[in-house]
């Protein structure tokens, strides 16, 4: 019942947000990063998933984890109103509560009823749109007109010390891709609009981010007030446009990532920008012309005021001042040890430091940013692994952020697209899609996700899978290179020892190719093709492939997938691709499967005697909410009864074939994101612990009754709770 009365409350918000302030937002789910996209430019949701009861996480990695990188964070446009003024726009800055409509810092506006829109390049997903760029694309249209927040009446609360809005018209796109090679990584692809009458100077374009990482697992989210955030650690790295943090001191040995923030490249009407490149193509004059482009990095204290380097800007004359000049550039951020470095502070020591920090990369200057002018512009999220090489954390060494390096080098590589010499043209031989324009987003591509279907048994789990996989083209050979399929299950106990990470917890138990071609092991595939297709009731699909999986224990979470992989391309340079495991896994729990005599095959409990802290439960922040045994041997329809042997009535609970696990919470703390790709085997149901009101059992003895609700048989039995 709590679980309900949360997705209530959360539609009530999100209903009146939407039907108030055109405020809309979603997470990225096709990548391995759960970041919270809104339609007024910001990223991630201040923590308030784990307040509010939905859940959503702000920037979660890996997805399930636990472990979030992000509290907020959003776009900044600024520039010299007529090249006299400062002007400065900012969809987000620090904000102790975050997003609210009104509120200072939260600038950028959706048009009444505007929400974000979703698309999709996969042929099978619901939002496919051939227009789409990624596996998962979001779109939001907003602008920095406003001065109060629309709404129906046109009453809406005036935006706190917005008084200047530069007219500015954005288009935001966010994409991510379920690749193994790229599922790490968030683009966002800015178009900006100048619809007012006044022309912007010296104009730049930037990302801000108040950067957290912490397990909220281990620690829940805000917990300790201003402890709780001050745990990070900052960095930048000029030779990859790359701003980054990672958590210092807080959940030590939970939270081996960094999440970082790069700079991928800009257009206006004069031609492509980006710091690495000391011109550019001027599209208007068909001139090479020298360039002085610049990436800025600014860090400070979160919502602090005394430092006179480490201060949040108050502003919007301080906030430019931050846009066009960083720490970056000091004699103390270069050489600590120079003459010029006042006070030999150095800087880059200081903000790896443990703290709450804001940073903020903005590039510039554009020359002038014209009324009826365009500039483009894209930034990356970047999560990463840390590297493990012995050291602690707060070392921060060169070793420890090679995942993340190598990962920020995808994200620059998505962006180039057919860019491959980075210049801005369209040179000779690089239009691979042949279309004359310059297309950028493109990524190598695996064979599609197999088509999958995961049944579970009695200690077994077998596994069917279609041949759409062998079609596949891929775009940057245009061959059909499909070469084989692998079959991953993960190890016993990833889901509730240390932090859950699926990615490192699947292991290949086989792997099948082409015979006789020359690559791989060239085994073929008799030993798992069918004799004939197999069907499923209300599923169209032939599947002409099995494989099943023997002695696994009943009532664990198993995790399997199937995934398609090609031979590479050694002409074009192409290593060999393997389509997305974490697109096509599964959670799978064996058990007995459905029970048609009560008589001849009685229904049990088990673990019994259970014993508080089984083994199979994890630890969480709601503990006492996340117990969890099974009932077993249970018909396809059913009511189950729990009572004392005094005959109190306990709790009861509805069965059906299709359960999927979503009236406990250990199978949302713990099971699959989407409970409907949870795989139970039909004739068992976890039961939490708690009474009907929720309610913490003692330990003792129980009855528990199983009514059969198609035959009305009738069975009774007992189990023991030992804490």
């Amino acid at each position: 019942m709590l679980k309900y009365f949360y997705l209530f409350i959360a539609f009530l918000i999100g209903f009146s947000l939407s039907a108030q302030e055109s405020f809309d937002s979603k997470q990225t789910t096709s990548s391995n990063v759960r970041l919270t996209i809104t339609n007024i430019g910001t990223f991630g949701n201040s923590l308030d998933g784990y307040r509010d009861g939905t859940g959503n996480p702000s920037c979660e990695y890996p997805a399930g984890s636990g472990i979030e990188h992000l509290f907020e964070s959003g776009i900044w446009l600024g520039g010299l109103e007529n090249g006299g003024n400062a002007v400065v726009s900012t969809s987000a800055y620090d904000n102790t509560t975050g997003y609210s409509p009104g509120s200072p810092g939260f600038e950028m506006t959706a048009e009444l009823g505007a929400s974000l829109i979703e698309r999709s390049s996969l042929f099978d997903s619901k939002f496919f749109d051939p227009r789409a760029v990624s596996h998962q694309d979001f779109i939001a249209y907003f602008t920095d007109k406003n001065t109060r927040v629309p709404n129906a009446n046109g009453d809406g609360p005036f935006i706190q010390d917005h008084t200047t809005p530069m007219f500015v018209d954005v288009e935001m796109q966010v994409y991510n891709w379920n690749f193994n090679f790229s599922d790490f990584m968030v683009i966002i692809n800015v178009q900006c609009v100048n619809n007012g009458a006044n022309t912007y100077e010296d104009f730049y374009a930037g990302l801000w981010g108040n950067t957290v990482v912490r397990n909220i697992n281990v620690t829940p989210a805000g917990s300790g007030g201003a402890e709780f955030y001050n745990k990070g650690g900052n960095g930048f790295m000029d030779s990859l446009s790359l701003a980054y943090c990672y958590d210092a001191q807080g959940d030590l040995g939970f939270t081996e990532s960094y999440i970082g923030q790069r700079f991928l490249g800009a257009q206006d009407k004069n031609g492509f920008h980006h710091p690495k490149l000391d011109s550019t193509f001027n599209t208007q004059t068909q001139q090479w012309e020298l360039d002085n482009f610049n990436l800025v990095y600014n860090a400070w204290t979160f919502n602090g005021t005394a430092d006179p380097i480490y201060f949040f800007p108050t502003t919007e004359q301080a906030r430019y001042s931050k846009m066009i000049s960083g720490l970056n550039q000091l004699p103390c951020w270069i050489d600590p040890s120079s003459s010029a470095c006042s006070g030999n502070r150095d800087i880059q020591a200081e903000i790896n430091a443990a703290g709450n920090r804001s940073d903020l990369l903005s590039a510039g200057p554009f020359a002038d940013f014209a009324p009826g002018d365009t500039i483009s512009f894209a930034f990356a999220y970047v999560l990463a692994r840390k590297n493990d090489d012995g050291n602690p954390n707060a070392a921060n060494t060169y070793e420890q952020r090679l995942n993340l390096m190598n990962n920020a080098t995808w994200a620059q590589q998505a962006f180039n697209g057919e860019d491959q010499n980075f210049n801005g043209i369209l040179d000779t031989n690089e239009d691979s899609n042949g279309d004359g324009i310059l297309t950028r987003y493109i990524l190598p591509t695996p064979p599609s996700v197999p088509i999958t279907r995961v049944i579970p048994g009695d200690n077994t789990i077998d596994i069917y899978w279609a041949d759409n996989s062998r079609n596949t083209i891929d775009p940057i050979s245009n061959e059909k290179d499909f070469e084989g399929y692998r079959v991953y299950l993960s190890k016993l106990g990833f889901d509730v020892e240390g932090v859950q990470d699926l990615a490192q917890s699947f292991n290949l138990i086989s792997e099948y190719d082409i015979k006789a071609n020359g690559f791989f092991k060239e085994t073929g595939f008799d030993s798992v093709r069918l004799a004939s297709p197999k069907y499923f009731e209300g599923d169209t699909n032939a599947y002409l492939y099995k494989y099943s999986i023997g002695n696994i224990p009943n009532g664990w979470q198993y995790a399997v997938a199937v995934t398609a992989f090609d031979r590479g391309n050694p002409e074009s340079n192409l290593e060999p691709l393997e389509s997305s495991f974490l697109a096509n896994n599964f959670r799978v729990f064996a058990g007995t499967a459905i029970n048609e005599d009560l008589k001849e095959n009685a229904p049990f409990a088990y673990p019994n005697p259970y014993y508080y802290g089984a083994a199979w439960e994890g630890l969480s922040n709601f503990q006492e909410e996340s117990r969890k045994m099974i009932f077993a041997n249970l018909p396809a329809r059913c009511k189950i009864r729990i009572f004392t042997v005094a005959g109190d009535f306990i709790d009861e609970i509805h069965h059906d074939q299709d359960y999927n696990g979503d009236d406990i919470r250990w199978f949302k703390t713990f099971g699959a994101e989407d409970a409907d790709e949870n795989r139970f085997s039909g004739g068992e149901h976890a039961w939490d612990l708690l009474s009907l009101d929720s309610q913490i059992i003692s330990r003792g003895l129980y009855m528990f009754s199983v009514e059969d609700l198609d035959s009305g048989e009738k069975s009774i039995g007992k189990f023991v709770i030992i804490k």
